[in-house]
């Protein structure tokens, strides 16, 4: 039986951070490490995930990496024409067996039910239009260290968050501003470097 209440904003977080960007580990690096984590998050029903392929793998990456991308948008767009998807996130979208459905609620897209390593993704891609529905999807975003990219939900009332944790990464990139300060020249110091006769 697959879990279909779990909360869609905890999911796309859960599965994004599947790669921890700083470390390089990865929660799903393989076929069957794939099949275990979608199993293990009542994605898939037991024993019915244990056939991925290495195709379902490349399609499981491109979908956690357009989710980080557009996590990332949601600090405000770094680019007007929007977010730099990676380019195989549109194939990963069409290739997973999702629908909509009027009965049971509001509309909503659902898998389409082949209880494989696919259903458990199409899943994941649903969760993005649940979390859209229940207001939380422009509050899940990455941290903004580019050593870190961790997603997080961004819970303050004025929703300006930009790390995953102050304590850490924010002070790690406030230190890291400090000292380029400190190394930058000062104007006037840049004046006493100018040859005579050229001011």
């Amino acid at each position: 039986m697959t879990d279909t209440s779990r909360d869609a904003a905890a999911l796309l977080r859960d599965f994004v951070n599947t790669l921890d960007v700083e470390t390089g580990v990865d929660e799903i690096e393989t076929p069957g490490r794939l099949a275990a984590w979608l199993r293990d998050n009542g994605l898939v029903a037991s024993g019915s995930a244990g056939t991925a392929t290495g195709d379902d793998l490349g399609l499981a990456r491109d979908l956690r990496e357009g989710l980080r991308a557009a996590m990332h948008d949601h600090h405000g767009p770094s680019d007007p024409s929007g977010p730099r998807f990676p380019p195989g996130l549109e194939g990963a979208l069409t290739a997973l067996p999702l629908r909509i459905t009027l009965t049971g609620g509001p509309p909503r897209l659902v898998p389409l039910g082949s209880a494989d390593v696919r259903e458990g993704l199409a899943r994941v891609a649903a969760a993005t239009m649940d979390a859209v529905a229940d207001g939380t999807w422009a509050r899940l975003k990455v941290c903004q260290e580019s050593t870190c990219r961790w997603a997080f939900l961004d819970t303050s009332k004025n929703r300006s968050r930009a790390w995953c944790s102050m304590r850490v990464c924010g002070n790690r990139t406030k230190t890291r501003a400090y000292r380029a300060r400190l190394r930058a020249p000062e104007p006037a110091d840049r004046a006493n470097d100018q040859p005579a006769g050229e001011h």
